[in-house]
Order: structure tokens, then C-alpha cells, then sequence
């Protein structure tokens, strides 16, 4: 635990949902578990209900609420702003923080568009030189097995990489009677699969390889185009589209192929429509000397293959990643014991607060959230043309 003499950051959190949730957890566990030089305190809750944000602010431990996030940048007790909004709201939310001073923690995909995504990255560059830091949240990247995972990419265990296989399958829209929510419209969520899970898709890739996507070629899907409103009656709905119905307009699914600045080949595949599969994040590496592979369904695992061991016994070796040595590890419990989904974002908050106490630029930055924002745009781009090959910078 951070010694109580430690300064404090002061934060203030927009939106207080799913997202809200989990990062109210990693605001509140990281310093009962990690040393840290600055000590979060949990200042303020914005939300668009009065009601509604009290009680998360009384379930998460937030001191006071707020139903307008603009006050936030008015407050002195407030040094970063925690975006946890969709991604409409980000660009103005994180623009604004930034040119008041504020740090800044924005969900991904960064924004909804390239454009806002840009604007977004240059009010960090300007932030940067007042000494104010903006960073996009990524968390899949502090999961000690993907973690380990770049580690041994940078240290050059599996050779040149040729082959890179990512894929996020969920099934949580498979059934065509689920509901409208703002993830199905264009106008909020920015893109469907592609952007919600295939974002995250595309930055482990990025991230465990260390090197990034030259081009792209794919297609997107969209296979239920109206869904009932929610509280509508889905059986009297049945055979009378249009009437209580709300008109998807994003994707179901994405798929698409790119080539890595290695000149390696890679696959991509994200869909909310793969019955059965849940939240399986996988990610398979596959180098000159060795591969590494990755399910999020079994997230305290990484599969390791050593192409230079004897062919008699060689094979993938199951890494269980819950030892000290292994990323963030040495601060939670005995070995052997695994963590979860929640522990990525006190990972995050670990991260976020020892850079901005070193001064330094956390990651991934505004600028690493615009790239993989520009490879989301390359792909609609794409399947928009019939799969033409789109360069990327």
C-alpha cells in the first residue's frame, strides 16, 4: 500500500456503466496492493442521471457526483479525467480535460472516427508540453500472460515473425431477439464487432509483435438489421419489421488480412455472433524459431513452442503465468494462484500513475490509439470497396 505521505491524484470519472465499473475497481485496489508514488483519490462520478450516479458513486467509493462532466475541469481537486463514455462523447470529453490541464484516461477504440481520433491526439501533443499525459486503455495488454508474451517477442525467443492469427469472439448478440443498445448505432458506437472487440484485436497484435500493420483487406458483416427496442414485445414483433424496431447500423462481424512492418502475414477476425464462444480473445504468434499462443478463455496461460528443442520432446509448453517473476504478478497472490478480468485494470491504474509520477508518456498513448483507429477505418474502407487493399501510414 502507498505510504499515506504519498501525494495524491485526483480523479474524476465520466460514465459510470460497465467500464465505469471496472476502472472504479482499479482506482480503488491498486494502492492496497501496489507501491505507488502518486495515491488515487477517487474525487468525483459523472453521470447523466442524478439517481442513478449516487448509487454508483455509493457502490464504488466515488466522494461526490456530478450530472455535468464539464465541472470536473473546473475542480482544483480533480488532476485527471477518466473517460468511460461511448465513443461519441470521447473526443469533446478528452479535448476539453486536456486543454484544462487535466491528465487524461480514455477508453478505446479512442473515438468514433479518424478525424476525432486526430484532434484527439493532437490536444494530447500539446498537453504533453505542459507536462499533462493522455493515455488510451488497452488493457488486454496487462494481462501477465500477454505481457510475458512481448517479453519474449523482444527478447527474440521465437525469431522473425511470419504469422500472426488474432481473433475476439463473443456470442452475446447471436440471438436475433436481443435488443437495441447504443453498440448497434453507427452514430454512437462509431462501428459494430470491428470496432468494440476487433480494436482490442488489433492492438495486441500490435503490441505483442512490436510492430505494426502496413495494410489491410477485409470484409465487414452485418447479419440482423432490426432488433426489437428494449421493453418492446418480441413476439408480437415477430413478422412486423419496422414497428418497435430499431435499425442496426453497424457491423456484426469483421474479417480481414494485413501485413506487418516485418513483412509478416496476419489474420484478423471479430464477431459478436460466434455461438458458444464468450469473451475468447486468442492471439497465436508464430515466429523463424518458435510461436506463442494466447486465449483470454484461459487468460492465466500462454502457450510457448521452442522450434530449437529436441524434435523428441518438443511441442507447446503451458506456461501458467501466476509467478513472481512474471508481469504484475509479484504484488497479488501465492504462485499458482490466477487472476482475472478485473486485474487489468489495476494494472492499468499501476501503470498510468508510476508514468505520471516519472513525468514520462504513458502507453498506450493518443497517438498509438489513432493508429489502430486509422487500421479500423482501412478496414470499412475496404470491404466499402470489395475487399481492395488498403495502405496504411
Amino acid at each position: 500500500m502507498a505510504p499515506d505521505s504519498s501525494p495524491t491524484l485526483g480523479v474524476g470519472m465520466v460514465g459510470h456503466s460497465f467500464m465505469g465499473a471496472t476502472h472504479s475497481q482499479g482506482w480503488s485496489v491498486a494502492p492496497r496492493f501496489f507501491d505507488l508514488p502518486l495515491h488515487p483519490r477517487m474525487a468525483v462520478v459523472a453521470g447523466r442521471r442524478e439517481e442513478a450516479t449516487a448509487a454508483a458513486a455509493r457502490r464504488f467509493g466515488w466522494e461526490s457526483t456530478t450530472t455535468d462532466w464539464r465541472t470536473l475541469l473546473e475542480r482544483d481537486d480533480v488532476d485527471l479525467v477518466d473517460v468511460c463514455t461511448p465513443g461519441d462523447t470521447h473526443a469533446e470529453i478528452a479535448v476539453a480535460a486536456l486543454d484544462a490541464g487535466k491528465h487524461v484516461l480514455c477508453e478505446k477504440p479512442l473515438a468514433n472516427t479518424v478525424e476525432e481520433a486526430e484532434a484527439m491526439a493532437a490536444a494530447a501533443e500539446r498537453a504533453a508540453a505542459r507536462g499533462v499525459r493522455a493515455m488510451v486503455g488497452f488493457t488486454y495488454r496487462r494481462v501477465p500472460a500477454v505481457a510475458l508474451a512481448r517479453q519474449l517477442v523482444a527478447e527474440g525467443r521465437i525469431g522473425t515473425v511470419r504469422h500472426v492469427r488474432a481473433q475476439y469472439l463473443q456470442d452475446f448478440l447471436a440471438d436475433e431477439s436481443a435488443p437495441m443498445m447504443w453498440r448497434l448505432e453507427k452514430d454512437k458506437a462509431g462501428s459494430g464487432a470491428l470496432g468494440d472487440i476487433g480494436a482490442h484485436a488489433v492492438d495486441l497484435a500490435q503490441f505483442v509483435t512490436g510492430e505494426l500493420l502496413t495494410g489491410v483487406s477485409g470484409m465487414l458483416e452485418t447479419f440482423v438489421h432490426e432488433r426489437p427496442l428494449p421493453g418492446a414485445d418480441v413476439g408480437a414483433l415477430r413478422g412486423s419489421a419496422g414497428e418497435g424496431t430499431g435499425r442496426v447500423t453497424v457491423d456484426d462481424a469483421a474479417v480481414f488480412t494485413g501485413r506487418m512492418a516485418g513483412g509478416g502475414l496476419a489474420t484478423f477476425e471479430a464477431t459478436r455472433f460466434a455461438t458458444g464462444r464468450k469473451n475468447a480473445l486468442r492471439l497465436e504468434v508464430n515466429g523463424s524459431a518458435g510461436s506463442l499462443a494466447f486465449d483470454f478463455e484461459d487468460m492465466n496461460v500462454l502457450q510457448v513452442f521452442d522450434a530449437r528443442e529436441d524434435a523428441r520432446v518438443g511441442g507447446f509448453r503451458r506456461v501458467l503465468a501466476t509467478e513472481p517473476e512474471h508481469p504484475y504478478v509479484g504484488a497479488w497472490w501465492p504462485a499458482g494462484h490466477g487472476l482475472g478480468y478485473e486485474h487489468s485494470f489495476t494494472h492499468q491504474v499501476v501503470d498510468l500513475v508510476e508514468a505520471l509520477a516519472a513525468g514520462r508518456q504513458p502507453e498506450p498513448s493518443f497517438a498509438d490509439g489513432l493508429q489502430v483507429q486509422r487500421v479500423l477505418a482501412a478496414v470499412e474502407a475496404s470491404s466499402a470497396a470489395g475487399c481492395a487493399w488498403q495502405a496504411l501510414p
